[in-house]
């Protein structure tokens, strides 16, 4: 988010207690104004006098709310000066909607957000699942003797994870480039066709080299989806209203465990059916399942808020113009960067390295490589960890089920959490917190000799913590303030992200069975050094914030205006810029 220090000073004065609170996100826009003497005041710009009067969860509801008050927030395009210098690129694909004067209430805004949720978000979330669906159905097959089936050992298992995550983190940063270059209405909808058949192909699985193969071109067709669609819900939402809407739209991801649980539930039924094993049924019905959302979404993934009329979507799309003025506004008046790149223009090799060499988001990247390992390989093993104590191949499916649901609610209450009290680094430790019994658990006791009960409950609450990732990838997105740095940054973080999957996938060994004494000694180190990373991150970007600070409070106010209509400065790497923590 942009918290432009010169437009405030020219059309409010700033407490230095408001400059405390500027650096929080979703607090920058609120200190944004204050009334000075030398400038209009909120009102006669026909402003909210209070920016943060609409900003209501659904447990806020004796919060005071007026839905016919005005609901366009202060921003760099009330001063015709700094407009000028923050005014969209002439190919800028929503420029048309672009209306500095344009003023709406909260109930307008609460009704097109929540129209963009029914259209856009709703339908991220079934494509999600449908890549959750086609990339997780082994853990399912795994219950129905998939290893035994094939000859493969649980090393076998191990090496075609690693392929897996190595061939979709190799393919993260070119879809990117990909997406951005052809739009990601375009790319997405042909990523998901391309996966589905590779998935549904699966059915003709016959050894070793056959799996392997299957595994990375899988990862390569499915690389890059997340990124590209984080992405391309930016192009709808707000920061702060990204961040839960992430954290929805990894619950679809867990809504999608659950699904595949009831129906590899009843499709492994299909055992013996022509002679054929349960999992190749598995693995040709999902993937002609999920190449049908593939289809649909070639019709339901409008380019951008402007451009949503087409012979699926009806020819006069699914916003009206005012509507869609009120969309392109409120978004570009929240980050400005967001119009500083048309939705078809690739990233050229010299911004690339640009964006690589953003040394201000390397923490994220160190925390999306280790904040999730010591809680995947568990994650991994869960199916075949229930089979060896001796739960069915159905009851291991449907006791998968529990952990997927909790761990839904717990994503979905730290990432409220995170914008209620507009902290990120704070809420997303508490994962580790909560993982760190249950690994000292399974570490200290051998869960090979206990009641099978109980090691069911102990891994499902273990796999239940509040995972963080919609925090993190939202936090990206906000330390990125480029749209250039935002496309490279959202593959790169994903890209350690699978790194870590990788790391996780080869820290229990066939040589360290059953107890797994080393790889759990692996994990519980791996789970207190995150905390440690988490308090560095958040140290990082204090530090940051307070070293732009004094070279912006160095500068007399006329340096100040010269800098922000001069400056060659991009990004976050702008003094006017504080980084969110």
């Amino acid at each position: 988010m942009v918290t432009v220090y010169a437009q405030k000073e020219r059309i409010a004065g700033m407490s230095s207690s408001e400059e405390d609170v500027s650096s929080k996100p979703g607090a920058q826009q609120k200190s944004v104004f204050v009334q000075n003497t030398r400038a209009s005041s909120q009102d006669d710009l026909g402003l909210s006098s209070d920016p943060d009067a609409g900003r209501r969860f659904w447990f806020q509801r004796t919060k005071a709310y007026d839905p016919d008050a005005i609901a366009t927030q202060p921003s760099v395009y009330d001063d015709p000066e700094t407009a000028k210098q923050y005014r969209p690129r002439d190919d800028w694909e929503n420029l048309h909607r672009l209306d500095p004067s344009a003023r709406w209430t909260w109930g307008e805004e609460k009704k097109v957000v929540r129209k963009v949720d029914l259209k856009i978000m709703i339908w991220a979330c079934v494509m999600f699942m449908a890549l959750e669906i086609d990339r997780s159905n082994l853990q399912q097959a795994l219950a129905d003797n998939f290893l035994d089936d094939l000859h493969l050992t649980t090393d076998d298992y191990n090496m075609g994870m690693t392929i897996f995550r190595l061939s979709f983190l190799c393919a993260e940063l070119p879809s990117q480039l990909v997406s951005k270059w052809v739009g990601p209405d375009r790319w997405i909808p042909a990523q998901m066709v391309l996966w589905s058949i590779v998935g549904a192909s699966q059915f003709f699985l016959s050894g070793r080299k056959s799996f392997l193969a299957c595994r990375s071109l899988l990862a390569i067709l499915q690389g890059g989806f997340i990124p590209d669609m984080i992405l391309y819900m930016s192009y709808f939402y707000k920061h702060h209203e990204l961040t839960v809407r992430l954290g929805y739209w990894w619950t679809a991801m867990s809504t999608a465990d659950v699904l595949s649980g009831f129906l590899a539930f009843g499709i492994l039924r299909l055992r013996g059916l022509t002679g054929t094993a349960g999992w190749r049924w598995l693995f040709l019905i999902e993937g002609l399942f999920t190449m049908i959302f593939g289809f649909l979404s070639f019709g339901l993934m409008p380019a951008s808020p402007t451009q949503t009329a087409n012979w699926f979507r009806g020819k006069k799309g699914w916003f009206t113009e005012r509507e869609e003025t009120i969309m392109v506004n409120r978004v570009i008046r929240d980050d400005p960067s967001k119009g500083s790149m048309h939705n078809r223009e690739p990233i050229t090799p010299k911004l690339l390295l640009q964006s690589l060499g953003d040394y201000d988001l390397w923490p994220l990247y160190i925390l999306g490589l280790t904040f999730q390992t010591p809680m995947i390989t568990p994650a991994m093993y869960l199916t075949l960890t229930l089979r060896k104590l001796g739960f069915d191949t159905f009851k291991t499916n449907l006791l998968a089920i529990p952990q997927s649901v909790i761990h839904m609610i717990t994503m979905i209450t730290v990432s409220y959490t995170a914008e209620v009290f507009q902290s990120l680094a704070i809420p997303a430790v508490v994962g580790q917190i909560w993982s760190l019994p249950f690994l000292i658990f399974i570490y200290i006791v051998d869960i090979n000799k206990i009641n099978k009960w109980v090691v069911w409950a102990i891994m499902t609450l273990l796999l239940s913590y509040p995972n963080a990732h919609a925090i993190q990838v939202g936090w990206n997105s906000r330390n990125s303030n480029a749209v250039r740095t935002r496309t490279v940054s959202a593959a790169v973080y994903n890209m350690f992200v699978q790194a870590s999957t990788m790391i996780a996938a080869n820290i229990y060994r066939e040589a360290d069975a059953p107890r797994y004494r080393v790889g759990n000694r692996v994990l519980v180190s791996l789970c207190v050094v995150n905390m440690f990373i988490y308090a560095f991150t958040k140290a990082y970007y204090v530090l940051r914030n307070r070293q732009k600070e004094r070279k912006w409070n160095a500068l007399s106010e006329q340096e100040k205006i010269d800098y922000v209509a001069n400056t060659k400065d991009e990004g976050n790497k702008r003094l006017d810029f504080r980084f969110a923590h």
